[in-house]
């Protein structure tokens, strides 16, 4: 199996680019962020996973270790081929798909080419709860930096769960999307785990209008 690939970036297309190892020409599929950090000429390393059917072997490619856990993670579940699972990667970063399954927002998933409003509600169901950890060996910065957690649950660690839920519901009721109200519950209990839901509510206010998270 192909785990890694490093040469020269020959041809960057639509969804899948060209890389030149030694004289041989790699046809890598690729999710549009993916995609986005490279340049013809180039050269650049990408993680890879080889997939092999009767009629067909298909090689993916990806920017670092944590994008491609996630397409790991998302090819499993009902419904989601590679095609889909690329076009995911495509619109949301691994820490943003974290924080829609924690938030459980399919909203943000149904922005993918797709991915329709019942896919993306078996998504945040069967991965709810799902860890997605960078590999240990991972020395990526943009990866290592993009958030000190690095998985969906890490992001409710010491949230108690039935007042992050009241206080995304108020939210949610008084205009907000539920990702932004999920990130700004988060950050209030966490920070306030002996509030009640009335002031939690208001301090989540606060956030809004200070944009602090």
């Amino acid at each position: 199996m192909i785990a890694k690939l490093r040469g020269i970036i020959d041809t960057v297309g639509d969804d899948y680019c060209i890389i030149d190892v030694n004289g041989v020409g790699y046809i890598v599929s690729a999710s549009a962020k993916t995609l986005s950090k490279l340049s013809v000429g180039q050269e650049s390393t990408l993680l890879t996973i080889m997939t092999v059917r009767e009629d067909d072997i298909s090689l993916f490619g990806f920017a670092d270790a944590w994008e491609k856990e996630w397409f790991n993670t998302l090819t499993k579940v009902q419904g989601v081929g590679a095609k889909v699972c690329l076009s995911i990667l495509s619109v949301l970063t691994p820490m943003q798909i974290s924080q829609a399954l924690g938030a459980q927002d399919k909203t943000s998933f149904c922005r993918a080419s797709g991915v329709g409003p019942k896919l993306a509600a078996r998504i945040v169901t069967e991965l709810k709860d799902k860890v997605v950890t960078i590999p240990v060996n991972s020395n990526n910065p943009e990866v290592l930096n993009e958030s000190p957690s690095v998985s969906a649950a890490s992001s409710k660690v010491n949230v108690d769960y039935s007042k992050s839920e009241d206080v995304i519901s108020a939210l949610v009721n008084l205009g907000y999307q539920r990702l932004e109200a999920y990130r700004a519950a988060t950050n209030v209990i966490s920070a306030n785990p002996d509030a009640n839901v009335s002031n939690l509510i208001r301090l989540a206010l606060k956030e809004f209008a200070n944009k602090e998270f």
